[in-house]
Formats: C-alpha cells, structure tokens, sequence
C-alpha cells in the first residue's frame, strides 16, 4: 500500500509559549506534518514561504498580534565575503569538512552539550538527552546530511550542522560547535562554509532559520551580504538591516484561516498519477 500525504496538508496552531526573542511576547506556530512519498515536495514548496523542519514537522511563526521572526537565506550569487568573514575562513584553514548520513553520534551528543551548556543553558534544548537528540538528527523525511567539522591538527570533532537539501539551495536545520574558541568565529565560519557547499552544488539559497530585528541572539545573520526575508508573502532583499523594525502591531498578523488560504501548495495529485 502506497503511504502518500494526504491532498491538502492538514494543518494546526501550537498553544502560546513564551518568546525566546522578545521579552514579554507570547510565541505561537502554525505547523503540519511532514511524511510521506511526497515530503520532499511539501518541504521544497513550504520553505520558499517561510518555513522550517524540525524532524517530521514544518512550522512558521503565526503570533497572534506580532510579526517580528522573518524567515532569512542568502542568495549565494549576490554574496561577498566581508573581511572580517575573510579573515574567519583564514583562521579555521586547519579545519576540515565532512559530510556523512544522518546518524547521531556520542561525540556529536558530547559537543551539543558542552554547546548548550555554555551558550544556551536557559533554552528550550538545556534539557534535551541523548535520545531526544538522536530524533532531531535521525528523524527525517527528506534527503539529509550531518556536516561535521574537524580540526586537523587536533583530530577533534568541533562544530557540526543538521543540513536539508532542498531543490533550490541548503536548509541549516540546526548547528553547534565548540565553545572552547570564541576567536575563531565558528558559528559564522559554518555559514561561510555552507555558502561553498551550495555554490559547489549548483544550489542558489542558503537558508538560514529565522532573523528578529533588533535582536542581539539574530544579529549575525544581518552581517552576510546577499540576505533575503520572506516578508508579505514573499522574499525580499535586506538593503539595511537597521530600517527593519520588529512588527508588534495588534494587526501585523492576518488570521490563521487566511494564512492557510494564502499557503501555495505543491501538486501532489499529480505528481502521484505520474
């Protein structure tokens, strides 16, 4: 029996939580499952409108009275190392990239801790075991990579990224590294890093998960020229990151039931009869 997504994606609203970016606001979802032959369809479509993969689901933000949380990738034609990022990638030259399947391993579960614990100990991941970390890499519908970062002089594991490959670029699910180097930019020098992954590939976009104006935790992803946010249906380019306020107006967000009306869904149908 052929298990295929059903033909319109059902989707639904998360209960409000606290805002991790804007003290005092409430953060809500809209998500839908993500499974089946055609996942790698329904997240193609859904992340050029805003989207994102956590293993079998595909959300965005939906708040009820704020649209501050954008949605960012770089368009790679358009970007041009600054000098400080060139001088990133000069000082990880003894870092080396490698690209495996899908798989938790105790070293990488090793290093997100050590990674949360220093950079994120109050986040919504501070609790996450081993097992719970092996679902957020293994768990997913789609075609899938573990990037992972070694220092050739030490032999150690020190940064790793989930990555998506989409039809139209790489999706960074979620990265981590060593706190132990703050000088060396680690962080930034994985985005770098993914910019030549898709260059290589042929792959236009790097999406980068959201960007909050105004928010010192986002502020790095205002720094990569060649930026786009999906903003009022559609993406447009970041001239100045300064002239973007976070959109708190009781307004900003249109209902749930025309947010779903507006959702460009892809032909499953006919990608079945084919």
């Amino acid at each position: 029996m052929r298990h295929t997504l059903p033909l319109t994606p059902q989707f639904y609203v998360t209960a409000p939580q606290p805002c991790p970016y804007l003290e005092g606001r409430m953060e809500r979802k809209l998500f839908t499952a993500l499974q089946g032959d055609n996942a790698a369809r329904l997240n193609d479509s859904l992340s050029g409108q805003g989207f994102r993969r956590s293993q079998n689901v595909l959300y965005r933000p939906s708040c009820a009275d704020c649209a501050a949380c954008l949605s960012a990738r770089i368009d790679v034609s358009a970007f041009r190392p600054s000098k400080s990022q060139r001088r990133i990638v000069k000082r990880n030259d003894h870092v080396t990239r490698r690209a495996t399947s899908p798989w938790a391993t105790e070293d990488q579960y090793d290093l997100f801790r050590r990674y949360l614990d220093s950079r994120h100990s109050d986040g919504g991941m501070a609790d996450m075991d081993v097992f719970e970390f092996a679902a957020m890499i293994e768990e997913t519908p789609i075609r899938s990579r573990v990037v992972e970062y070694v220092d050739t002089q030490t032999k150690s594991l020190i940064g790793v990224c989930l990555t998506d490959v989409l039809g139209d670029g790489v999706s960074m699910v979620y990265s981590f590294y060593t706190p132990d180097r703050p000088r060396d930019g680690l962080g930034n020098y994985i985005i770098l890093d993914h910019i030549e992954i898709a260059r290589a590939a042929g792959l236009p976009y790097v999406y980068l998960g959201y960007w909050v104006p105004g928010s010192p935790k986002m502020g790095y992803k205002a720094k990569f020229s060649g930026l786009e946010v999906y903003m009022g249906g559609g993406w447009q380019k970041m001239r100045d990151p300064d002239a973007f306020k976070p959109d708190q107006h009781p307004l900003s967000t249109d209902p749930i039931a025309e947010q779903v009306a507006n959702i460009s869904l892809p032909d499953i149908a006919r990608s079945d009869r084919g």
